[in-house]
């Protein structure tokens, strides 16, 4: 694909109410605010666009579950600043207003820059920000980090403050300090209530659909929003935004296939970017979900099968022991279906799985051991208990394949705690520090590696995919 198939006609500029929820740094309790305050207004009835910052999956799915929407991934690193502002403008179409979760500290960014961190897209789409901060344990120097955050740039664009895990009684306490010393407005706090922690695991928070007791919580720190923090003030800075151009993020892109794409959607396989999604979509592939766990065949009359990333290690017996689905996508695989695995879904194309390294209480489904899989890639997965390379990388295929020729090049993003012993070595990846390495399958019809793809800043791979799906004939 033509990457200026991507332009588009001028746009007018609209107005477009806008925050972001910045952090000092993980754990400061960006997703409870914004989980909060999305509850709150969603509550008063408005319609919200969300959005992450970075290549998350985990955080959008709480954002989904609140506001019945899906949400965004904002990535400056696999987006140059105007198809990620494309990105954004598009789906905030028809909406009240956006609100953006920020990613880990808010200047932290790829390789020791700010590049991909929460201030790049505050930047990029001139986005008001909030910043999170939590301030036990401290008095006067909150101040102080709040102030070194607010300067660090000339134009940070931090306009106030929300407290996290602040005790009533030192509420104003802390706000008027921050105050008087920042300049900054403080738009209320969250106080500490172990009621609605957010549980995690070893890729981030447990998703939305396994948090225990989650709509009671999401409906509790709903409540506190609207007691505690000042959202009529947060709508306010909001509107403040600066108007821009509403224009349409996939251009002149049409439909290069009319196909039916087998979509994992479970537990297991739950990780995928909703740009790719809308991609496929647009590109002519009808989506249809499916099961890996429960359903015992692929969907009927099929041209392709995507399986995205997720936790297949948790579920690793039920996956194992529906034999039925494993021959089905065998069976696929042998007419030359197009097959995507990234991250889980390669994993789960494996020889096997074996979760005994895991910790206990995420091998609940299975307890532990060697569970045999699809088996159309080579290899044996085996969890480690620690994270294996993570973050950006430069993938470069070395045999020509389902998602382009040898030599060509993608941006992805990996983030795994297993390894793949025995594994093929067909893409040769590499991060910006240098560091490089090789592994993943290719084939004709199959990509199977570690890395997850985001088609929209590799559109090739997404209409090499809709276009050798397009090419299957069956014998009946």
């Amino acid at each position: 694909m033509d990457k200026g198939e991507f332009q588009n006609c001028p746009a007018e500029f609209v107005s477009m109410p806008r925050l972001m929820f910045g952090g000092t740094g993980s754990g400061c309790g960006k997703t409870t605010v914004t989980a909060a305050a999305l509850q709150a207004l969603t509550a008063r009835k408005m319609k919200l666009a969300t959005y992450k910052c970075g290549p998350d999956y985990i955080d959008p799915m709480f954002h989904r579950r609140i506001t019945g929407n899906p949400s965004i991934n904002l990535d400056s690193v696999f987006l140059e600043p105007e198809k990620l502002r494309r990105i954004f403008t598009w789906h905030m179409k028809k909406k009240d207003m956006a609100l953006i979760e920020g990613v880990m500290g808010y200047y932290d960014g790829q390789g020791g820059g700010s590049k991909g961190s929460s201030y790049h897209v505050a930047s990029i789409t001139k986005t008001p920000v909030v910043l999170v901060v939590r301030p036990e344990g401290t008095a006067l120097s909150v101040a102080a980090i709040i102030q070194g955050f607010k300067n660090f740039r000339e134009d940070s664009m931090i306009r106030g403050v929300i407290l996290n895990g602040v005790r009533e009684a030192m509420y104003n306490f802390y706000r008027k300090l921050v105050e008087e010393e920042t300049g900054l407005k403080v738009y209320g706090f969250l106080p500490k209530d172990s009621k609605v922690s957010l549980e995690s695991r070893h890729l981030g928070l447990v998703t939305a659909a396994e948090q225990e007791r989650l709509s009671e919580k999401l409906s509790v720190l709903g409540e506190l929003a609207e007691k505690y923090m000042d959202l009529d003030g947060l709508l306010a800075l909001a509107k403040t935004a600066e108007p821009m151009a509403a224009e349409d993020a996939y251009g002149t892109i049409s439909p290069v296939g009319h196909v039916r794409l087998a979509v994992a959607m479970d537990e297991a396989f739950c990780f995928y970017y909703e740009d790719n999604l809308e991609l496929l979509r647009r590109l002519g592939a009808e989506l249809v979900s499916f099961s890996p766990i429960r359903d015992v065949h692929l969907p009927e009359d099929i041209r392709g099968i995507y399986l995205g990333g997720g936790y297949p290690e948790l579920y690793a017996k039920e996956l194992s022991e529906n034999k039925r689905m494993k021959e089905d996508i065998r069976q696929a695989a042998r007419r030359g279906l197009p097959i995507i695995g990234e991250c889980g879904g390669y994993m789960y194309l494996s020889e096997s799985i074996q979760n005994e390294n895991m910790q206990k209480r995420d091998t609940s489904n299975g307890g532990g051991g060697l569970w045999p899989m699809v088996g159309i890639v080579p290899g044996k997965c085996r969890m480690t208990g620690k994270l294996g390379p993570f973050g950006y990388v430069t993938g470069t295929g070395q045999k020509d394949s389902l998602i382009g020729p040898a030599g060509e090049r993608f941006i992805a993003h990996e983030f795994h705690y297993s390894a793949m012993d025995g594994g093929a070595k067909d893409f040769r990846l590499s991060k910006s520090n240098g560091r490089s390495w090789s592994g993943g399958t290719a084939g004709k019809y199959l990509y199977a590696a570690y890395p997850h793809l985001y088609f929209y800043a590799n559109p090739e791979i997404a209409e090499n995919f809709v276009r050798a799906m397009e090419a299957v004939k069956y014998d009946d």
